[in-house]
């Protein structure tokens, strides 16, 4: 079957893996009944809507699950409901996700509400604490002029040029955090006066304000000694990373939730609620037909967009048993999902895509999961593989966060919560893990 050169095109950019939906976009799939029942507009949403004083949530997953979509829609909720929110992903603004601390969190969220609250609150803290710390700063934004000598809308723009060099300019990262540590306190303080006259000047309806900080989950992990920037971030500043005066939501990485201080954790902030995979098969390694067909639909929903004329199991792909065996091999995970389906049809040069299309796709991404894993970790993956279940170490944390292990969920007969973790199925076909397998027969 010939079609246009565009419609491949078109088909593939509906694909990109990396754009999260916007709320009420008509390509979102309601996953709840294959993901263990988790609903972030209840369990997130809610508590802000009842609570009479600020909350502070965390939310987690996998890299790629789906979680800034569900934050999308989350926002949306709240904005019903007479909550104004500010949503940021931190590695598009001035994070870099490979070497984060608690100082650039702070700073990016104090640039993106100057930036989102500017019609509605008064700076004038903000740049008070930045005249005072301006000695101390001016070289590292390159401005010479004393700080009385600059206009409103300059000052300012020392502030984002002062963030934005955090991410840009690597080598002047340890500088600034080591000029703005002493201060963190003090911008704190100078923060919540502004957003108390944020509060106050909130648009006609609005009754509280939300801050929901993204992207979090993406944060390398990096030791120094016996602790990490996990736990200086989350735990050694919780009660600064809490002290905003608003509700707050941050993403966090779904390895720190495994971790020795995952007590903390629930101390500090109480349940944090994970994102788990699309179930598709079973713990028995059977094919479990709601979630691969909850799968299906969301390439079904992206290629409707473009051709709803054509067929997904005839017209777009050769036949069923591709599209199946590239839905299971997706694990679940949206973004792998994408990212194999852009693959196949960037492979192809008329519809339908073929097997060997598709074959090509998951031998490469195959391939990538095998240059991730460490000749130590097979044997790892192999008891995983076989138990159904993970060890509370750091290992297997690594493994979590690089989606080499998938958690799932669902609710048995009685309605409780079972969760269940197994390998990428993409790690299946890798001579290294069958070799791993053996052994423990």
């Amino acid at each position: 079957m010939v079609h246009s050169p565009d419609l491949l095109a078109d088909l593939y950019n509906a694909f990109n893996p990396f754009e999260p939906l916007p709320a009420n976009d008509t390509r979102y799939v309601d996953c709840q009944d294959v993901r263990g029942d988790a609903d972030i507009l209840n369990e997130l949403g809610n508590r802000i809507k009842l609570a009479s004083t600020n909350t502070c949530q965390l939310y987690t997953g996998h890299k790629g699950a789906g979680k800034s979509t569900e934050l999308l829609r989350l926002k949306k909720y709240l904005e019903n409901r007479q909550v104004y929110v500010v949503y940021f992903a931190a590695d598009e603004e001035d994070i870099d996700s490979e070497d984060t601390q608690y100082t650039d969190i702070l700073l990016a969220c104090t640039r993106r509400l100057l930036k989102d609250l500017d019609k509605i609150a008064n700076p004038s803290p903000i740049l008070d604490w930045l005249k005072n710390c301006w000695q101390d700063l001016k070289d590292l934004v390159q401005m010479p002029l004393e700080f009385e000598n600059m206009s409103v809308e300059m000052q300012l723009s020392q502030f984002a040029k002062l963030t934005a060099n955090l991410r840009a300019v690597p080598q002047l990262r340890q500088q600034i955090r080591q000029k703005i540590n002493p201060h963190t306190v003090t911008l704190t303080q100078a923060l919540n006066v502004f957003l108390a006259d944020a509060k106050r000047n909130l648009p006609n309806g609005y009754t509280k304000l939300a801050v929901i900080v993204d992207s979090l989950d993406r944060m390398v992990l990096v030791k120094d000694g016996d602790n990490t920037n996990y736990e200086e971030v989350f735990l050694d500043r919780s009660e600064q990373l809490k002290s905003l005066d608003c509700h707050l939501i941050y993403t966090l990485p779904i390895s720190m939730v495994y971790s020795r201080r995952a007590t903390d954790l629930r101390d500090i902030y109480g349940d944090c609620l994970l994102l788990p995979m699309i179930m598709v098969k079973t713990p028995d390694e059977e094919v479990y037909q709601p979630g691969l067909n909850k799968v299906k639909e969301v390439i079904s929903k992206r290629i409707r967009q473009i051709a709803p004329e054509l067929s997904l199991e005839k017209d777009i792909f050769d036949n069923s048993l591709i599209l199946e065996k590239l839905c299971l091999m997706s694990g679940g995970h949206v973004r792998n999902l994408l990212l194999l389906t852009q693959d196949a049809i960037g492979r192809t040069e008329e519809l339908p895509i073929t097997e060997n299309a598709v074959r090509r796709a998951i031998t490469e991404a195959r391939d990538t999961y095998r240059r991730t894993v460490e000749n130590h970790q097979w044997c790892l993956l192999a008891e995983v593989s076989r138990s159904k279940r993970i060890i509370n170490d750091d290992q297997y944390r690594s493994l979590m966060y690089n989606r080499c292990l998938l958690e799932y969920r669902y609710l048995d007969d009685e309605g409780e919560i079972q969760r269940w973790y197994d390998i990428h199925p993409l790690i299946q076909g890798i001579p290294e893990f069958k070799e791993a397998v053996a052994k423990l027969l």
